[in-house]
C-alpha cells in the first residue's frame, strides 16, 4: 500500500474514533492509497475483517495480500449490494475520508486540477464511467450549467459563467483544461481569489461527474442500516457541501437537518454523536500535509 498515493489525513483521530475491537468486522470504502484501510488492519485479530472500495483502477496498485483484507473495486454507492454479496449482514465500523486523492490531483492526465492545461477535461473517478467533464460543458443547458456552478461551487457568478460556457461551445466544443480556462479566467480579474475560484469551478463539474452528494447520501443511508448498535460511523470531510449532508444526517437522520421530537421533547436521530465539536488537523499536521487543512472529522455511534 502507497504512502506516497495520498497521505492518510487524521489517520489516528478517524480509526481511533471506529472503536475498533480485534474481531470487528470494518469497512473503509474509500481505499485510495491504503493508510487508513493499513491502520485499521493493524487493529484486527484473525477473526476480524476489512472490507475497501475503490472505484478507481489505479488503487489496484496499492493493495497488499492479508487474510483479513477484501477489496471492492466498486464505488462505494453500492455498499449493501457488495456485503449482501460477501454474505455480511451487520458491521461494526465504517470509514470515509471524502477527499479527492492527492495522487488524483496531481496525475495530470484525470484532469482534476487547473495546473495542467494542455490535459483533457475528464474528472472522472471510475475511469470506465461514460460521463467526463468535457461532456457536461457541451451538452447540459446553460440553467443547468448555472446550477452545477451554483449548487457546487457556491459561485455568485454562476450564471455569467454558464452564458459564457454556451457561447463559447458554439465556435469551439470543450476539450481541454485549457479551453475552460480561457473562459473563466476573464470573469475573475487577477486577485488572489482567483485560484479560489478556479477551485471552487472545478470541485462543482468533478462534484457533478461523478455524482459526488447523491454518491455520498446512499452510503451515509446504507451504512445506517448495516450498523450494529453500538458500531461507528468515522467521516473526513473537505467542503462545505460535504460537511453539511454529514452533520445533518448524524443529528436528525435525515439530509435536511429537520428535527424530529417525542413527546418528551427529545430529538429523534438514529445517532449518538461522538464528538459535538469536529476534530480538525492539528497545526503540525496541516503544516506537513498542506492539503490536510480544510479537513472535518465527524463520528458517530448508532443508538
Amino acid at each position: 500500500m502507497s504512502e506516497v498515493y495520498h497521505i492518510p489525513v487524521l489517520l489516528k483521530e478517524s480509526v481511533d474514533g471506529m472503536n475498533i475491537h480485534p474481531d470487528s468486522i470494518c469497512v473503509d470504502v474509500t481505499f485510495g492509497g491504503g493508510g487508513h484501510s493499513r491502520e485499521i488492519l493493524s487493529r484486527l485479530g484473525k477473526k476480524g475483517h476489512l472490507y475497501s472500495f475503490d472505484q478507481d483502477e489505479d488503487a489496484f496498485s496499492n493493495i497488499e495480500p492479508d487474510d483479513k483484507f477484501t477489496f471492492v473495486h466498486s464505488n462505494f454507492r453500492f455498499l449493501k449490494n457488495f456485503m449482501r454479496y460477501h454474505e455480511v449482514e451487520e458491521i461494526d465500523a465504517v470509514l470515509a475520508d471524502l477527499g479527492v486523492s492527492s495522487h488524483h490531483f496531481d496525475d495530470s492526465q484525470r484532469g482534476f486540477s487547473f495546473r495542467f492545461e494542455d490535459e483533457k477535461l475528464d474528472m472522472r473517478m471510475n475511469q470506465k464511467g461514460k460521463k467526463t467533464a468535457a461532456d457536461i460543458l457541451n451538452t447540459y443547458t446553460e440553467e443547468q450549467l448555472a446550477d452545477v456552478f451554483y449548487l457546487y461551487g457556491e459561485l455568485k457568478q454562476a450564471r455569467r459563467i454558464a452564458s459564457a460556457i454556451v457561447r463559447a461551445r458554439q465556435e469551439k466544443p470543450f476539450d481541454k483544461i485549457s479551453d475552460l480556462l480561457a473562459i473563466l479566467s476573464p470573469l475573475m480579474g487577477k486577485s488572489e481569489k482567483e485560484k479560489k475560484v478556479l477551485a471552487q469551478a472545478f470541485q462543482a463539474l468533478r462534484i457533478e461527474v461523478n455524482e459526488e452528494m447523491q454518491t455520498l447520501k446512499d452510503m451515509l443511508t446504507q451504512s445506517l442500516e448495516l450498523l450494529k448498535q453500538g458500531g461507528r460511523i468515522s467521516v473526513i470531510t473537505y467542503h462545505s457541501l460535504e460537511d453539511r449532508l454529514v452533520k445533518n444526517f448524524f443529528k436528525t437522520g435525515n439530509f435536511e437537518g429537520k428535527v424530529d421530537k417525542d413527546f418528551f421533547g427529545n430529538v429523534n436521530t438514529p445517532f449518538r454523536l461522538v464528538n459535538n465539536k469536529v476534530i480538525v488537523p492539528s497545526d503540525e499536521e496541516q503544516q506537513k500535509n498542506p492539503r490536510s487543512r480544510s479537513a472535518k472529522l465527524r463520528i458517530a455511534e448508532k443508538l
